[in-house]
């Protein structure tokens, strides 16, 4: 009982139950996380990195092709996901400063068609046979004919940085989702390749660091056979499982297709891709103007005729599959505005996209050009960032 004979609150269960409770004691109430961005659609990155390679090859001027590999790096900074796959942007940005040494070095000992006037050095000249005249080992090096293998050097790495950046952007596995059924198994070769590859790599990783905790070699020959064995016995191990996975899911099981429409799909698919290659022969060059076009027009559309047929031998189901949206069509819409606006200038103004190194000049940063390629940084305002990685508790 209370104070004046009142039944104080906790011997009246419905008094204690209608009894208001303190603000300061009430639980906090629980908003939903809210849903993460869906990610953007894995074929519109390697849309927009293939047309950025395409302006690519339309120039040689190096500021331009400097402009698109910063293009392509900050997309790659701001949008690259936490995964190891997204980790081999920096294989192919060392693979395109191998390119330029190397075409760089081949000037340099082999010399260079391109007459020249500014003699940088001069190599001991080493006398060949008489079978192989037109080839030189040593002479004189000059620095047009070191500026002319810079741009054409410039030229393959910029393409092999775009390349990179359409790798460490778009995942392979949702990739996959999109191949057509025709090209599937070998989608799945590929993917099953690209993901392997990065465990090797954290495996090599983990185990040189645990030899060195333990005070052991890691390096040499020594080192390389107590690495090298078990990081072999994981991939076999991860290949093993890989394989009674696919087995289980009924990878590899054909559809009963007949004969006629076998034969149809492989004439359509060869004759496209033929049509493919004559019609891209005939867009990069001048002669072949007038019908370069409607037959890689033409050979596109029976290429993609003969693998929609060659998928229904494929039978299978997309479990979720990513959808085009919006952003998808702004990201590949502004890659292609790109290799268009470059093939335009191309034509319009080829001196300054191709500047010249007889006289040499230093070369000048065309505007309009310039500004076009600028469109392409549009995929890291459009798409959504990447998750951060999940934090590590404390042990």
């Amino acid at each position: 009982m209370g104070a004046g004979g009142t039944p104080s609150g906790g011997g009246n269960p419905s008094a204690r139950a209608s009894a208001p409770t303190p603000r300061h004691q009430r639980p906090a109430t629980t908003r939903p996380a809210s849903a993460a961005p869906t990610p953007l659609h894995p074929g519109a990155w390697w849309l927009w990195a293939l047309a950025l390679g395409t302006a690519a090859t339309r120039t040689t001027n190096p500021l331009l092709l400097a402009l698109l590999v910063a293009v392509s790096a900050y997309v790659v900074i701001a949008r690259r996901p936490h995964a190891p796959w997204s980790r081999s942007y920096g294989a192919f940005v060392k693979l395109a400063l191998a390119v330029l040494v190397i075409r760089l070095l081949f000037t340099t000992v082999l010399g260079s068609p391109i007459p020249g006037t500014h003699t940088l050095v001069t190599l001991p000249e080493v006398p060949l046979p008489h079978w192989a005249q037109g080839i030189r080992l040593g002479g004189r090096v000059t620095a047009e004919g070191l500026a002319f293998a810079l741009y054409d050097a410039m030229k393959l790495a910029a393409l092999l940085v775009c390349v990179g950046a359409a790798n460490a952007l778009a995942n392979p596995s949702r990739l996959l989702k999109s191949l057509p059924g025709a090209l599937y198994e070998m989608g799945v070769a590929v993917v099953v390749a690209l993901t392997f590859a990065p465990h090797l790599i954290a495996d090599v990783h983990r185990l040189r660091a645990a030899r060195r905790l333990r005070g052991r070699p890691d390096k040499g020959v020594r080192g390389l056979l107590h690495v090298g064995l078990p990081v072999l016995e994981g991939a076999l191990e991860r290949s093993v499982a890989l394989a009674a996975a696919m087995d289980a899911r009924g990878y590899g099981r054909t559809a009963a297709v007949p004969a006629a429409v076998r034969r149809t799909t492989a004439v359509l698919t060869l004759g496209g891709l033929l049509g493919v290659c004559a019609g891209t022969y005939g867009v990069l060059t001048a002669a072949g103007g007038a019908y370069g076009v409607p037959v890689l027009l033409a050979g596109l559309a029976a290429a993609l005729a003969g693998l929609w047929l060659g998928g229904r031998r494929s039978p299978r189901t997309r479990y979720r599959p990513d959808r085009w949206d919006a952003r998808a069509w702004l990201v590949t819409a502004s890659g292609v505005a790109v290799a268009a606006a470059l093939s335009v200038a191309a034509v319009r103004d080829p001196a300054a996209l191709h500047p010249g190194v007889v006289p040499l000049v230093a070369p000048s940063l065309p505007l309009w050009p310039a500004a076009a390629v600028l469109v392409g940084l549009l995929p890291a305002f459009v798409t959504p960032a990447p998750a951060s990685p999940p934090a590590k508790e404390p042990s």
